[in-house]
């Protein structure tokens, strides 16, 4: 070979774009159990994690278990609870409560153990554009976490919203958010683009999911959301995704998606 030609093939190598790794994980609003954790390992690289109550839910079972997760071998995708907009009242309200409930999630972040620079993400039920109050809440909310040394992310829509100009919520709150560093866990579960309850060792990437700048895809959620995700195949005949390998009867369904990290969160300390 022609020492021009191989320099030239070196060239090309080295300008390609690399083919960005995704990663498979899962969440749920139940903690799984010590017991079927090395069994999700099989199949997830990475686990959800509660810091507060879930949506719709009176307690937190994740609590105390960031220890037996990561002995498992999981990455971590660490969530708090945000507020819906009829407890937010006022832009000043708003602005309060996202302080405290930033305040709130860093205390509980630190007592379980997850180290300063872990994103932790604030979910957000509802989509749509946001209106002030809720961006008064969630920047108030983002500055305080940020201010306390650890990363703050949002987990929202992705999915444009027909009622509202379809305007996309992840891009309406990124569009407004100023210099604010903001890692963006987008959910859309429709098919397209969404493959369904699909469990693939490598899951379509992030940025398919209508968000460019997404680092986390939620594309399967349980029960499947018929009026979103009804063209959607793969979930069981009672509407949900179920992990390989642990028996239906546990009724242990998950929420599913892909990132670019296997520990998402960056929650691992080892």
């Amino acid at each position: 070979m022609k020492l021009w030609t191989l320099i030239a093939i070196l060239v090309l190598t080295c300008e390609a774009p690399q083919a960005q790794s995704t990663y498979l994980g899962f969440d749920s609003n139940e903690y799984p159990g010590d017991a079927n954790l090395k069994t999700l390992r099989q199949t997830f690289s990475y686990s959800g994690y509660w810091l507060n109550n879930p949506p719709g839910a009176n307690r937190n079972t994740w609590v105390g278990h960031r220890a037996a997760v990561e002995s498992a071998g999981l990455g971590f995708l660490v969530l708090f609870n945000g507020r819906l907009y009829a407890q937010l009242k006022s832009v000043t309200h708003a602005t309060q409560l996202g302080k405290s409930d930033a305040q709130a999630a860093v205390a509980s972040a630190q007592r379980e153990g997850f180290p300063r620079s872990t994103i932790i993400f604030l979910d957000l039920e509802q989509g749509g554009r946001m209106l002030p109050e809720q961006k008064a809440y969630i920047y108030a909310w983002v500055d305080t976490v940020t201010a306390a040394e650890f990363r703050a992310g949002i987990y929202c829509s992705a999915i444009p919203n027909a009622d509202d100009g379809n305007i996309i919520t992840a891009v309406d709150i990124r569009d407004h958010a100023g210099k604010r560093e903001i890692v963006y866990w987008a959910i859309n579960d429709a098919c397209p683009p969404a493959p369904g309850c699909a469990l693939s060792e490598h899951p379509p990437s992030p940025t398919q999911s209508g968000v460019s700048f997404a680092e986390v895809w939620q594309f399967a959620q349980s029960p499947q959301r018929k009026d979103v995700a009804g063209h959607c195949t793969n979930y069981s005949r009672d509407g949900n995704c179920y992990p390989p390998g642990v028996p239906q009867a546990q009724g242990l369904h998950v929420d599913v998606n892909s990132a670019t990290s296997p520990d998402p969160s960056h929650g691992r300390t080892r």
